[in-house]
């Protein structure tokens, strides 16, 4: 019992001693807290000793832990970079969080901060609350500072090249998405926001170089495949994109986007059924309809099926009737049964408000597919099966490339 006693003085003493020099070291007062359990724990001993007094098991548990067991998982936290500053003040800052109160959690991080600058969890989380309040440049500094104490936070890499995105700032945004997929290439998100961004700056065959690479990751996504077949349509490669969309239209049954650039290429390439196969599932979309209908409707001109023609570009008017209208009168097909075709009075007042839902690069998409469409409707099956054979050609020989790369790598 007295060795015990003994032992228990001597550890306890030494911990005491070591926590106290730790607390002006650090200049960190959150250690008075575990010197005063502490020294509850060698009081309990001390009245032991001193009194003779043989204290019951819960308090002789209590003193052990209190002195001594406490005290040591604090040091071997410490000795894994897991500080007690910093788990009080990062507890201090998800507490006022859970509540709401974004100025309470910031007072405890910037107070984290001011004594412990390289603290990676205060500042990704400081991050995390500037973004919510749409501080987004303060929240760029805190992310990049993340960054810099741990290179691995690939979700910190992200954030700042959206934020950066956000700010309008694409090129900066662009060649942090580059650095991160450079690392990771099978982050999902970074693909998207790249590749959306390279298409908004006209870099059409840059994006269809990180879809596909996107595409080896993620053969499934929808909007991987969607968007790379806009990238190609951009291209004129609509043979490429064709494929694209078709995967799209396949993984997404409710894919009317898809659906519609399909029918537009298939009107391209002169394919009048598919091309009114197409239209047809289009037409679900509010936003699609009235252009799918004014499309069907010249389809059933060019097969002389007038009757059906009006029926569909009068469906269309019905619609939107400031954009068809204007577009019926620009078309000569439409010139031998424009007498017959319903015409508001008023178009300023005549349409609903259509909610868009298109993206900017769906818009251009679609425009560029409409524009091209009527171009070639003045071509004849010979240059169409010409310009067909040509891209095939072109798209056998990307595949040959590819496989005989992929062959070489397996036998490096």
């Amino acid at each position: 019992m007295v060795i015990e006693q003994f032992i228990f003085t001597v550890i306890s003493f030494f911990i005491f001693v070591y926590m106290f020099f730790r607390m002006i070291k650090n200049n960190d007062t959150s250690y008075v807290i575990i010197l005063v359990i502490e020294a509850v724990g060698i009081a309990l001993n001390f009245v032991e000793v001193l009194f003779s007094i043989k204290l019951n098991m819960l308090f002789i548990i209590l003193k052990y832990i209190f002195a001594i067991i406490l005290p040591i998982v604090i040091i071997i936290l410490e000795k894994r970079n897991m500080y007690l500053l910093e788990m009080i003040c990062i507890t201090k800052a998800e507490i006022s969080l859970m509540f709401g109160n974004n100025k309470k959690a910031k007072q405890a991080l910037l107070s984290l901060l001011e004594k412990r600058p390289n603290s990676y969890k205060a500042h990704r989380m400081l991050a995390e609350v500037y973004e919510k309040e749409g501080g987004m440049r303060k929240a760029i500094d805190e992310y990049v500072q993340a960054i810099d104490l741990n290179k691995k936070d690939y979700d910190s890499y992200y954030k700042v090249a959206e934020l950066l995105n956000n700010l309008d700032k694409k090129d900066e945004a662009a060649e942090m998405l580059f650095r991160l997929l450079n690392k990771k290439p099978e982050i999902y998100e970074a693909s998207v926001l790249l590749g959306e961004i390279l298409i908004q700056n006209e870099m059409y065959k840059e994006a269809v170089n990180v879809y596909q690479e996107a595409l080896r990751y993620n053969p499934v996504s929808y909007d991987l495949n969607y968007s790379l077949g806009i990238a190609y349509t951009m291209l004129n490669d609509f043979q490429s994109a064709k494929v694209c969309y078709e995967k799209a239209a396949e993984i997404n049954s409710l894919a009317y986007n898809a659906k519609y650039s399909l029918a537009e290429i298939a009107l391209i390439y002169k394919d009048l059924e598919e091309a009114e196969k197409r239209f047809m599932e289009a037409i679900e979309e509010e936003e699609l309809s009235a252009d799918a209908y004014y499309e069907l409707s010249k389809i059933c001109l060019i097969k002389g099926d007038k009757d059906t023609a009006i029926k569909y570009v009068n469906l269309a008017i019905d619609i939107d009737s400031k954009k068809i209208v204007n577009k019926v009168k620009k078309d000569p097909i439409f010139i031998p049964v424009m007498a017959r075709i319903s015409i508001p009075f008023n178009l300023e007042n005549s349409d609903e408000q259509i909610e868009r839902k298109l993206q900017e690069k769906e818009i251009k998409s679609k425009e560029h597919l409409e524009e091209m469409s009527e171009i070639t409707r003045h071509l004849s099956y010979n240059d169409i099966n010409l310009l067909k054979k040509n891209e095939e050609r072109k798209i056998e020989n990307i595949e040959k490339d590819e496989k005989d790369m992929d062959q070489k790598e397996r036998h490096d």
